[in-house]
């Protein structure tokens, strides 16, 4: 294999960084997990460091990639994308560098270049209606202050409301103080001082999942799911068009998610827990 015929490829959460080193038939020879990246809840310097920390100890920098393509939250601006941009090239001898936000990604993972519908449920959540080039219509998800309806970290910030204030059921309380730091003080902490507060949020997920069968816990989940179809997707022409869901947490409620989607008059075009195996066909393809 050619040196030239190799790209990088990384799909990043606020969570965690799946990174793939990808020959020209679109197989991964390389693949690694690496720390979270979201532009829209941490700082830039802390972003670039990330990249450059991972470059030098998977030996990137001179691995003679011809590609870097980088798909993450919050690339909303050709700014951004630029500074992302400048710092790989400044660190390796990789010319050919295309960021995109993590819409995009999901986009190109479930649909590759068909018309349809995306969404992400993941730490974060999104939704977009994608031409198989572009994205033409994006709900603004607000992130997990003013949104992110669906998602990991919006159900552990639900959860957290309810715990501090004393509603939270006794039992999943208790389970959830043997578990965790349960102190106001570490609640305020995490959410308010964490290098990644959505990161810190969507951590709680599992625990949440883990007690689905609560009626508490359970109406939590719902109501969360709820307003994801209320708030992003009935935007969308889903009479026309079926939607796929993109993430590990859809991919972990597919069991409650799918029925309650069925219910509201959405098809379901499919669930794909990780878009980086989506992302090694499309780039495959374009070369």
């Amino acid at each position: 294999m050619a040196e030239s015929d190799i790209i990088i490829l990384v799909e990043s959460g606020a969570t965690k960084s799946d990174w793939r080193v990808v020959d020209s038939s679109g197989t991964a020879v390389r693949q690694f997990l690496g720390p979270g990246m979201n532009v829209s809840t941490m700082k830039m310097d802390a972003i670039l460091a990330t990249i450059s920390d991972t470059f030098k100890a998977e030996g990137l920098d001179v691995l003679g990639a011809k590609g870097f393509y980088l798909y993450t939250a919050g690339v909303v601006t050709d700014q951004i994308r630029k500074g992302i941009a400048s710092h790989v090239q400044s660190i390796s001898s990789i010319e050919d560098v295309d960021v995109q936000d993590d819409l995009m990604g999901a986009a190109r993972a479930v649909c590759g270049r068909e018309l349809g519908i995306a969404a992400i449920l993941g730490t974060g959540s999104n939704a977009c209606f994608y031409d198989g080039v572009s994205i033409h219509r994006n709900v603004y998800s607000g992130g997990f202050i003013l949104g992110d309806e669906g998602s990991g970290a919006r159900l552990g910030k639900l959860f957290l409301s309810d715990f501090i204030k004393g509603d939270v059921p006794a039992a999943v309380a208790e389970d959830y103080s043997k578990e965790f730091d349960a102190s106001y003080s570490a609640i305020v902490e995490g959410v308010y001082r964490s290098p990644s507060p959505s990161g810190y949020l969507g951590s709680l997920a599992p625990f949440i999942l883990r007690h689905k069968d609560d009626g508490y816990v359970k109406g939590l989940i719902v109501s969360n799911f709820e307003a994801f179809i209320d708030r992003f997707l009935s935007k969308y022409d889903i009479s026309r068009y079926p939607v796929g869901l993109v993430g590990g947490f859809a991919w972990a409620c597919r069991d409650m998610l799918e029925p309650l989607l069925e219910e509201n008059g959405i098809r379901v075009a499919g669930f794909v827990k990780a878009p980086i195996e989506g992302l090694c066909k499309y780039h495959a393809i374009l070369r």
